[in-house]
């Protein structure tokens, strides 16, 4: 009997995935458990298995298309089965590759009727004067808004296009003057990094904090466990390691930054889940240390090293990448002085670690250089305001000078 195939629900806030590989296609037999499909969801890669042995009926979906779970996606089962009663109701619309070779058969007196795939998903209508001039000067009109009879776009819309510096079609770039080019489609992971870094300036009111703290206790501390007997697990930990053990310890006392700003709400938090920025072969992933205020330090260190070691080998399960309540990215090992880190929302807050210096510090009427490292804070100030702010990052620096493996 036919079966519909699902695209799978990975993960509690996994909504839709993106299809970016198909291993069979119609016609071919497969084999029960055998991948049919690579997925993606916003930071890791699944296989979708068939169901059960047959022939694969029908595909749904092309690579590259973004799938809500749940969805039917393909349907197995036997040559000549009846398969209606499975088919979706609705699929996604036409490729970008379909859409144009569908507007090379349109006639010059459709032009002013053209339509193109928009984000309202109507019709945009464009004068035959203002589209050649358009053309002309590589300016993407299908992302203007028209304000000719009917909202067509006219030759003056394009021309303030111009003016406000609207982004050139990528086709139209002249290599002789560029020289060689390479274009690289804005999708997948890049994609969903794209849109939630500009959905995070957009729609928070962001600020950021920036001082240092002496860190000679904390390289004292380093310098002793990488010396520690193997037996104790502890000399693979790092600056790192002993800032998110810090940071967990931290957050306790300041429930307002281990938080989540919702518009009408905060949601404050008894527990910390700390995520910490990875920089992986697939992009940007913040993997998460649950309850990290409960862990020791050896247990926070194995943990952090686990998920690293997951996000890098792509393996990385999509809860593993959820249910923060805080962020600490680290860009301090590529020398980074200061930065303004952007918030994962909805949390409230996020900590970003420098690079450690040397400092000039007057002790006693003389001039000491004192190794410093950078923290900035970037918060929420909807959710947190400035002298609060503050005060966690002054307690924290106070915690990162004074820290002594004899307290952990």
């Amino acid at each position: 009997m036919a079966i519909a195939v699902l695209m799978p629900k990975q993960g509690q806030s996994v909504e839709s995935c993106l299809i970016i590989k198909w291993n069979k296609k119609e016609g071919d037999k497969v084999k029960a458990e055998e991948p049919i499909c690579e997925v993606e969801t916003d930071k890791a890669v699944f296989e979708v298995v068939a169901p059960e042995a047959g022939t694969m009926l029908k595909i749904f979906y092309k690579e590259g298309d973004d799938v809500p779970v749940l969805n039917t996606i393909a349907i197995i089962g036997q040559p000549g089965e009846k398969i209606n009663h499975l088919i979706p109701k609705k699929t996604v619309s036409v490729s970008k590759k379909e859409y144009v070779e569908s507007q090379k058969a349109i006639t010059p007196d459709e032009s002013t009727k053209k339509t193109r795939p928009s984000s309202g998903g109507g019709p945009i209508l464009i004068s035959p004067v203002a589209r050649r001039f358009a053309e002309k000067k590589g300016i993407d009109f299908s992302r203007l808004v028209g304000s000719g009879p009917g909202g067509r776009i006219i030759k003056k819309d394009v021309e303030k296009a111009l003016s406000e510096g609207e982004p050139l079609i990528p086709s139209t770039v002249n290599e002789k003057f560029f020289g060689p080019v390479k274009e690289i489609p804005v999708e997948g992971v890049r994609k969903i990094i794209s849109e939630r870094m500009l959905t995070s300036l957009q729609s928070t009111a962001q600020l950021t904090l920036n001082t240092s703290v002496d860190a000679s206790n904390l390289l004292a501390c380093r310098e002793s466990l990488k010396s520690s007997p193997q037996m104790k697990g502890l000399s693979k930990i790092n600056i790192n390691d002993l800032l998110l053990y810090i940071v967990a310890n931290i957050l306790p006392k300041f429930k307002n930054m281990n938080a989540h700003f919702l518009k009408d709400k905060i949601l404050e938090f008894e527990h910390v889940h700390l995520g910490f920025a990875v920089d992986s072969p697939r992009g940007l992933m913040v993997p998460i240390i649950h309850n990290a205020h409960l862990l020791s330090l050896k247990e926070i260190s194995k943990e952090a090293r686990r998920l690293n070691t997951a996000c890098q080998e792509e393996t990385i399960l999509p809860d593993e990448l959820n249910g923060g309540t805080f962020t600490v990215t680290n860009l301090g090992t590529m020398g980074i002085e200061s930065f303004t880190p952007i918030l994962n929302v909805p949390q409230v807050a996020i900590l970003g670690i420098c690079s450690i210096s040397l400092k000039p510090i007057m002790k006693e009427y003389k001039i000491q250089f004192i190794p410093h490292i950078g923290l900035s804070l970037t918060f929420d100030h909807r959710a947190v305001d400035g002298a609060p702010a503050a005060r966690f990052l002054q307690e924290l620096a106070m915690a990162i000078a004074k820290f002594e493996l004899k307290n952990i």
